[in-house]
């Protein structure tokens, strides 16, 4: 598993207390917004819409959050604008990051990102710097505790993925970035309950970074993670067990 995965993981584990798992209901309902005022509010006619919804009931959002947010996006409910925005750079130890932000003011979020990129011992580039790095691809999620690996590998080989792997609890299945919503409908149809998914930065290659560096880095992507405005932090990190293991306690 690479070190990107690992500390999704250690994210996973971490948004189980109170305060954690209320910014991140705020950040699903700001996805759920953007996608309802960009789509439309119904689902079944909006895939990212749907699948913000579906992220959003995985994490147990509450239904009348949920149907907030959608109105918010709707126009149905007072409620903040939000944009998107993507940042790159690098961190510690030279691995490369990318952002993905929802912002109601983009100076604000530019200014405040760029000092957390300062004081954590990072440099933030400019559009471009770092994306050449990843691939925009779909990537699907399915508690593996719950399916039989062969089973879904068949089922992913004919909705056209082009990978399937475990990663400690989850089977990740890979899909092009237009495929990725065909692809969730198929696995449902065949009878899979997906945990989540998401059109992802998919680093080509990794960094490896360990040590001091490492502790730094980790400590970054946790101060952006924490960010209101960052949707999702990417990374070409692959970081040495002594590292994610403080990250994790």
């Amino acid at each position: 598993m690479s070190g990107h995965s690992k500390w999704a993981q250690i994210k996973r584990q971490k948004a189980k207390n109170d305060q954690a798992r209320g910014k991140l209901f705020a950040k699903l309902a700001r996805e759920i917004s953007v996608a309802a005022r960009q789509g439309g509010g119904y689902p079944n006619f909006n895939p990212r819409l749907r699948t913000a919804i579906d992220n959003a009931k995985a994490e147990n959002m509450p239904n009348e959050n949920i149907e907030r947010a959608v109105k918010r996006g709707t126009g149905d409910l007072p409620g903040a604008s939000y944009e998107e925005c993507t940042y790159e750079g690098y961190g510690p130890g030279g691995a490369a990051l990318f952002l993905e932000c929802l912002t109601d003011n983009q100076k604000r979020t530019i200014a405040e990102i760029r000092h957390l990129f300062d004081r954590k011992g990072g440099n933030l580039g400019r559009d471009g710097s770092v994306a050449w790095m990843f691939d925009r691809l779909g990537q699907i999620y399915v508690d593996a505790a719950h399916h039989d690996e062969d089973a879904l590998l068949e089922a992913a080989m004919m909705v056209g993925a082009s990978d399937l792997r475990r990663e400690e609890d989850v089977y990740v299945i890979t899909t092009g970035a237009s495929e990725l919503h065909a692809a969730q409908e198929g696995l449902r149809e065949a009878g899979f309950e997906i945990r989540s998914a998401e059109l992802a930065m998919v680093p080509k290659s990794e960094v490896r970074v360990e040590g001091r560096a490492a502790e730094r880095l980790l400590g970054m992507l946790a101060a952006l993670e924490e960010h209101d405005d960052v949707q999702r932090v990417y990374s070409n990190m692959d970081v040495d067990e002594a590292a994610l293991a403080a990250a994790a306690s």
